[in-house]
């Protein structure tokens, strides 16, 4: 059955049916790091989002290419036109050239992303590797007149561009509003208004990081670096822009001016956003100082945190939450999310044993489709994991005795988790990531309680009592049922 999917557009405020331009082939751009510090658990929302579309897109039959940006050059502190580069901060802190922080950070980031079975995207430019096109669409924009020249740096005119087109249009920011409210920041004398920003900074001599351009030594802008490589891989018209809620304004609202001023027409079809992780009502990030890497969380080493929690734990603590809901951090909503996926893991290990009938007492055959709707309602991961716990409920009930399910309705239990759990919402079975030592592992505990059970037929209560608890102390439970014993390990 085709599906159709339907995803809120922030440009409009309201939920779409997603067609794209050039059906089967979808274009996507995501925003990705920037690459000066460790990656915390805000860097996972947008991470796992996109991911998630990514995967039910190409699920569903469309041919994805996904850009996914690596910014390592042009972002300055407090994400304004003024202050140093955050990488070349970090390189002079550390000793370092800029580019050994870049790779270092782009190393573990791409290590975190592996361990949270986030796909690759289909390509991802550096900002540094495409200082020549952000210099084209600037002269572009220059062109058009939308941009001049000051001192050797080179700003968007907002002011202008506002009189033919809508600065705010993603945002619903009001110019008047933001010409009385920002304030003004040293160096901004250079600039006709205090709301234009830099689209190429003239390097001071301390810079660093610079490039010759035809209007000095310098570095580009933070926001045209997003606007060049989308539409250098994308083209001036693709279907999705993604990316976090807190870049909505000014990054993306930025976005938007240079496409339109360089382009004369609107890039993005469908902008995206995922809302943002809190910890205390606060957003979780770097400049707050408020952040905990995900290094943290895999070994349990923040004040924070009761334990360590597997990268699965982290990835479906994500999913439970629908994407444009806030999702506030804590222990507790963590160690809840590790039992939740237990469970729904400790059911599908079971699958085999469910005894199989003639005829069956459950309706399961309307649940695929309850996922897809679920998926097809804006992603909403939230609903498709409370239907995996109805399965799983499913499978407890079967294997008690309590209802009677056919083979097919085994077969599609099994393909319903293949499917959602681990194809599309990308849960990995780290019970299983070892597959063979797995197996042996687990035939040698079966073979353990097969001994037991002798004994127990045999009247050695001494024997299986032993067997049983030894079992118990080095970390496994056992649960003798009807049909045998059953074993788990220890959360």
């Amino acid at each position: 059955m085709e599906q159709k999917l339907v995803i809120y557009n922030t440009l409009k405020r309201e939920k779409e049916v997603f067609e794209p331009l050039h059906a089967p082939h979808v274009g996507m751009y995501v925003c990705g790091p920037t690459v000066y510090g460790d990656a915390h658990l805000g860097h996972t929302r947008p991470a796992i989002t996109f991911d998630l579309l990514f995967r039910y897109l190409t699920h569903i039959g469309y041919k994805v290419r996904y850009v996914r940006n690596i910014t390592d050059v042009g972002h300055l502190e407090n994400d304004a036109d003024e202050g140093e580069d955050k990488v070349a901060k970090k390189a002079r802190l550390e000793e370092l050239e800029p580019m050994e922080v870049v790779q270092y950070y782009t190393n573990k980031y791409h290590k975190a992303m592996d361990d949270l079975n986030v796909l690759s995207p289909s390509i991802e430019p550096h900002a540094s590797g495409h200082i020549i096109e952000q210099i084209e669409t600037i002269q572009e924009i220059l062109k058009n007149g939308y941009a001049y020249e000051s001192n050797g740096s080179v700003y968007f005119d907002v002011v202008k561009y506002n009189k033919d087109h809508n600065y705010g249009i993603l945002s619903h920011r009001n110019i008047e509003e933001m010409l009385n409210t920002t304030r003004e920041l040293d160096g901004q004398n250079e600039k006709r208004s205090k709301v234009d920003f830099a689209l190429w900074k003239k390097a001071s001599p301390e810079h660093i990081m610079r490039w010759a351009s035809p209007w000095s030594d310098g570095f580009p802008g933070w926001h045209i670096e997003c606007s060049s490589m989308s539409m250098k891989y994308l083209g001036t018209e693709f279907d999705i822009h993604g990316g976090g809620l807190d870049l909505m304004f000014p990054h993306h609202e930025c976005e938007i001016a240079q496409n339109t001023a360089a382009e004369k027409k609107q890039v993005v079809k469908y902008w995206m956003h995922n809302n943002m992780i809190t910890i205390g009502g606060q957003k979780m990030g770097k400049s707050l100082g408020n952040f905990i890497t995900l290094d943290d969380f895999f070994a349990g080493t923040h004040t924070l945190l009761s334990q360590p929690f597997s990268p699965m734990t982290i990835r479906f603590f994500i999913l439970q939450a629908h994407y444009r809901s806030t999702v506030d951090f804590s222990n507790e909503a963590l160690l809840a999310s590790e039992k939740g996926l237990s469970r729904l893991l400790d059911a599908y290990a079971r699958i085999e044993r469910i005894p199989v009938s003639e005829t069956s007492s459950a309706d399961i055959n309307l649940i695929r489709q309850k996922c897809y709707d679920a998926l097809n309602d804006d992603l909403n991961s939230a609903i498709v994991i409370s239907y995996l716990f109805d399965i799983a409920t499913t499978i407890n009930s079967a294997i008690g005795g309590t209802i009677s399910l056919t083979r097919a309705d085994i077969n599609e239990i099994k393909d319903l988790f293949d499917t959602f759990l681990f194809q599309i919402l990308g849960i990995k079975n780290e019970a299983n990531s070892n597959q063979n030592g797995q197996e042996a592992f687990g035939k040698a505990v079966d073979l353990l309680l097969q001994i037991r059970d002798e004994a127990k037929t045999n009247k050695d209560w001494a024997t299986s009592d032993k067997i049983r608890n030894e079992l118990n102390k080095i970390g496994f439970d056992i649960k003798d049922g009807k049909d045998g014993a059953e074993w788990k390990l220890k959360s």
